[in-house]
């Protein structure tokens, strides 16, 4: 096993603390518990350290508030509740923060910020400036308004992306388990905590489980979260929120929790959005050439490769590239429109001026623009 003495040396980190625990397990919010991660984080930034919280619970929280004891399943409930629910999580949040002389900021975002190249941008930008001023951006997913169509799905995910969007060394996934185990150990008695193991190791994906009845993110979207913090180089660590200390002894590179750690090498920050744009607008489907080409050459995806556009699309949107069965191999910005797209596909870049009267590029995808999924 491998010391984990490099995680002392991390200088820019996200904690992201579950409902579960926010919540007391669905009984109001623990105040007792926050103040103590609380205290934990301004330790770390006495000592260097900037930090982003990225918070769940304004659901939960809410529903406690409003005396609900089944988490609602129609959207508009669940957004009214997280409207609710998001004024304590700040208050309380402010409170704690401020017996340690410290600011925090309020940081909500949902899919479109980071769909949007501008966007994604001004974000980063937002966030960067707050940990200059050494302010602690609190972030949660803007549940009032956010729909099923763009939600990020769990704050696992939303964390790793946050993780992304400022380059962090390191994500802590705080849980109300003790990390992740190769069993489920609310079933199996057995269940060993598995102790580090690398982020691609397709293992992980048998060993994960599913969330609560409070929170949406098990295991699953977990390991899902480490992968998507790794583009960055960042390594992840799921750790217990209630074992004593844990922000600081992860800090500390004592040996708890899972420790998940980035086996590749960081993506460029334009391939990284692009890896973490959920929606696509539509679909190039390819010839077996094709496909070879861009998994294993590394290249631009030329019109010659393509026998089927869907969907409709302008220049500059995300779309997919899917092989023959339709399986989506990448993501890229398009060069042309959907329109265009259907009147070059299947010809050589050299016959595009004369099909459209013009020509832009002669790419459809230049490879600085794509991404293997």
């Amino acid at each position: 096993m491998s010391s984990r003495f490099f995680l002392k040396r991390a200088k820019r980190v996200v904690v992201k603390i579950g409902s579960a625990l926010l919540t007391d397990d669905g009984r109001g919010l623990d105040v007792a518990s926050i103040s103590g991660w609380v205290e934990q984080m301004a330790a770390a930034k006495r000592a260097g350290v900037e930090l982003v919280l990225v918070s769940s619970g304004s659901v939960a929280a809410g529903m406690t508030r409003l005396g609900w004891v089944k988490r609602p399943k129609v959207i508009h409930e669940l957004q009214a509740a997280a409207a609710v629910g998001q004024m304590s999580l700040v208050q309380t949040y402010e409170s704690a923060f401020s017996k340690f002389d410290l600011h925090a900021a309020q940081i909500l975002l949902d899919h479109d910020d980071l769909s949007s190249r501008q966007r994604y941008l001004n974000a980063r930008s937002t966030l960067r400036t707050l940990m200059a001023m050494d302010v602690v951006p609190v972030v949660n997913e803007n549940d009032t308004v956010v729909t099923d169509e763009i939600r990020f799905g769990d704050n696992d995910t939303l964390a790793a992306l946050v993780a992304n969007l400022i380059e962090a060394d390191l994500l802590i996934l705080l849980t109300d388990q003790d990390g992740m185990f190769d069993a489920d150990p609310r079933a199996n008695p057995d269940a060993k905590l598995l102790m580090e193991m690398a982020v691609g190791d397709e293992r992980l994906d048998a060993m994960a489980g599913d969330g609560g009845a409070l929170g949406r993110g098990g295991m699953t979207t977990k390991v899902r979260a480490a992968r998507v913090a790794a583009r960055s180089g960042a390594n992840t660590v799921i750790v217990g929120g209630r074992l004593e200390g844990a922000i600081t002894r992860v800090l500390a590179a004592e040996p708890i929790g899972t420790l998940m750690r980035a086996s590749e090498k960081p993506q460029a920050a334009r391939k990284r959005w692009l890896s973490g744009h959920m929606q696509t607008r539509g679909s190039l489907q390819l010839d077996d050439g094709a496909v070879k080409a861009l998994l294993h050459k590394g290249v631009s995806l030329l019109p010659v490769g393509i026998y089927r556009v869907c969907g409709e699309f302008t220049r500059g949107e995300v779309v997919a590239c899917v092989d023959s069965e339709g399986v989506e191999i990448a993501r890229g910005l398009i060069n042309y429109s959907s329109s265009e797209a259907q009147l070059i596909a299947g010809k050589s870049s050299r016959k595009i001026e004369s099909l459209l009267g013009y020509k832009d590029d002669d790419e459809l995808i230049h490879r600085d623009n794509l991404v293997l999924v």
